[in-house]
């Protein structure tokens, strides 16, 4: 076995890939067989970070991006003894990762599933797996840092002066979201982010140069990074030399481009059969003959192993966090409202009376479009939650989400505690940052066009999973858009998006529905939501004669009614819903007793007792129609078999938008007509 304990301690790391991909039959062993030295050498020598208190706020974050190679983590959370935090935030008293987690790598209901996973594991900063996100959060927590410490420390004490490491591989530098992520860290001279690029030259189908020859250090550089290199991934002092000079740069993110070898010490090294799947019981035990290691050991963590890497990190951390904690509890004495934003934040509770100021909007023909009343909500809940920060992807004229305030600002890079973000055109990275962001328990929301939807899907995903409350803002939300045509006119997205499991998708018909659609996002402190607004104007509904707008928090409402049981009812969301109601009248007057549910929220309706949806929508009435200018995918579900939907069925055209509503059927007319003959049909049968 290898003599020092340095060396040992990186052999125990590959040993137990080694095993626990064996084991599992399953698994990704390469990379943390090459990457152990770098992973030991941070942790062991430069992480911020205590065991045991992993939520410490002003911790270290690292990032493992390149998510396949998850025993490279779950071996480090392992020797390092970090504690667990259960589900009510309080420590259990038990390992974060045990040897015995280790041994059930990948499988059910275990602490160490393929990929890390974001509160289910203690220590896993964000859920990784598909390539390039970990890069977009790693950036966003890079923000949040600087961002928290420019608000909470002064030239005495730093309470947020963290650095953010991220480990990725050559997949994520493939990947568009890490390049717009690294574009944007550059401008913003992100000098707290270092990321620590795999370079093995090895990805499944096999070496780099089949598809990928670019200078990732030149482009780096191009972006405003500060670039090394250390070609011996084995060299220990390289790289503990390279982490120094990070530290010491305050100009620039830094990208340290680490040449490794996939499979260190393995009969496989350096080819693509090393990068995915158990090795074999022959290669293992040739490994650990190169290696020193006992043949015949499984998952051996030597004597002092977890002693070095535990106390080197606790002997660093202990005096950092008591110093923490002694200077939150100073500002709790000098600054009682900077203390109550920093309790917030560590909380995730919203400050007193955060809705004493949000605007009333009487009922108005031509009322507003949903995305300016939007703007008006947003401007009047920011002055109450200095946690919510957000921007746009270069559409903030347009999406209505730039805050107002005197103290709001901008967010640059001499201004990190802006509020206003400007992500450029890079809507996939912007989800990702955001998500980011939430990690660091900021409230964050976004904004662009709902089609480019689209390309934000990935992070809203991963948003979703991992239960972060960022708000997901879009507007031009159908058809209305019109003269722009079918590339910028949504029609499959609103389907997508309430498919994604944990996704609340609020589309309001109004401006107070916008209104009830926002106070819902804010209180929400596990699910993301995805707000949905128009371009157009909507009616602002005259709530004295229909009911109000607070039935938005339980998804659906009875809008407007009838005496007795109905014969129809027509449901809608959005825009639809002021359509549906002159329907309503218009049908009422021939004599048609008919109900206007308004449905902004399936996510919100689908969580109200069955009690409750058979209020809404009684089984006894099936004459039932939805319209919405979008797919119609879903809409079924609450029409029934004998129902009509009117939705839109292929793309929309560039014209007017008045025009394109009577081109696809979106009329007073077309309703009432398509109500009667379905009302004829359910007689007839």
């Amino acid at each position: 076995m290898a003599g020092n304990l340095a060396q040992s301690t990186i052999d125990t790391i590959r040993t137990l890939t080694l095993d626990a991909v064996e084991k599992a039959n399953s698994g990704h062993p390469g990379a943390p067989m090459g990457l152990a030295p770098a992973a030991c050498t941070l942790w062991t020598q430069f992480m911020r970070y205590d065991p045991d208190r992993p939520d410490w706020p002003g911790r270290d974050r690292f990032v493992l991006s390149c998510g396949h190679a998850s025993m490279l983590l779950y071996s480090v959370l392992h020797l390092a003894g970090v504690r667990e935090i259960g589900p009510d935030g309080q420590l259990t008293g038990e390992p974060a990762v045990s040897l015995e987690d280790i041994k059930q790598f990948r499988q059910l209901d275990s602490k160490t599933p393929g990929h890390p996973e974001y509160r289910h594991t203690t220590g896993v900063e964000t859920t990784t797996g598909p390539l390039g996100q970990g890069c977009g959060n790693s950036v966003g927590m890079a923000i949040a840092g600087r961002w928290l410490d420019s608000r909470f420390s002064d030239a005495e004490t730093s309470l947020f002066d963290y650095d953010v490491y991220n480990f990725c591989s050559d997949g994520d530098m493939m990947e568009g979201v890490a390049s717009e992520a690294a574009s944007l860290a550059g401008h913003l001279k992100l000098a707290n982010l270092c990321w620590v690029y795999d370079n093995n030259t090895v990805t499944i189908e096999g070496h780099t140069p089949l598809a990928f020859s670019e200078d990732v250090a030149a482009r780096f550089r191009a972006y405003g990074w500060n670039v090394q290199h250390v070609t011996d991934g084995n060299d220990c002092t390289a790289i503990a030399d390279s982490f120094e000079r990070f530290r010491k740069t305050r100009d620039a993110p830094t990208l340290i481009v680490l040449d490794t070898i996939i499979g260190f010490g393995s009969p496989l090294a350096g080819t693509s059969d090393a990068h995915s799947d158990a090795m074999g019981a022959d290669a293992v035990a040739e490994t650990k003959r190169t290696l020193g290691w006992p043949e015949d050991a499984k998952f051996l963590v030597p004597d002092g192993v977890a002693d070095h890497f535990r106390g080197a990190m606790k002997k660093r951390a202990e005096a950092l966090v008591e110093q923490w904690d002694r200077s939150a509890a100073a500002l709790s004495r000098t600054d009682a409202s900077l203390a109550a934003e920093l309790d917030s934040l560590v909380s995730g509770k919203l400050p007193d009376g955060w809705q004493d100021d949000l605007p009333v909007f009487e009922a108005d023909a031509k009322g507003m479009a949903s995305r300016a009343a939007s703007g008006d909500v947003l401007n009047a809940i920011a002055p109450q939650v200095p946690l919510l920060i957000g921007g746009s992807a270069d559409l903030a004229p347009s999406t209505k989400t730039l805050l107002k305030s005197d103290d709001a600002g901008t967010l640059a890079p001499d201004k990190p505690g802006g509020r206003n973000m400007h992500f450029g055109v890079r809507e996939h990275a912007m989800g990702a940052i955001a998500n980011g962001m939430a990690l660091c328990h900021l409230r964050p929301y976004t904004a662009t066009f709902l089609v480019f939807s689209d390309y934000m899907r990935p992070p809203m995903r991963l948003a979703a999973l991992m239960e972060l409350p960022v708000i997901f803002v879009f507007t031009h939300d159908s058809i209305g858009v019109g003269e722009d045509g079918p590339t910028h006119q949504p029609i499959e997205q609103l389907a997508g998006l309430r498919a994604i499991p944990n996704m609340n998708v609020i589309r309001p018909a109004d401006a107070n529905e916008t209104l009830e659609a926002w106070s819902i996002a804010m209180k929400l402190t596990r699910t993301p939501t995805s707000l949905i607004f128009s371009r157009q104007n909507l009616p602002t509904i005259d709530r004295k004669r229909y009911c109000a707008a607070d039935g938005v928090e339980k998804g659906a409402y009875i809008l407007a009614d009838c005496e007795g049981l109905p014969e129809l009812i027509l449901m809608a969301s959005g825009s639809e819903v002021s359509l549906c109601l002159e329907a309503h009248e218009a049908l009422a007057s021939d004599g048609v007793r008919s109900r206007v549910v308004s449905m902004p929220s399936w996510f919100l309706f689908e969580k109200q007792d069955d009690a409750y949806r058979e209020k809404v929508l009684p089984r006894a009435v099936s004459a039932r129609i939805a319209v919405e200018q979008a797919a119609p995918m879903g809409w079924d579900r609450y029409v029934g078999p004998d129902g009509g939907i009117i939705a839109m069925h292929g793309f929309g055209a560039s014209a007017p938008a008045g025009e394109l509503q009577k081109k696809f059927g979106f009329t007073v007319e077309n309703i009432c007509r398509k109500a009667k003959d379905l009302m004829k049909q359910t007689e007839d049968a």
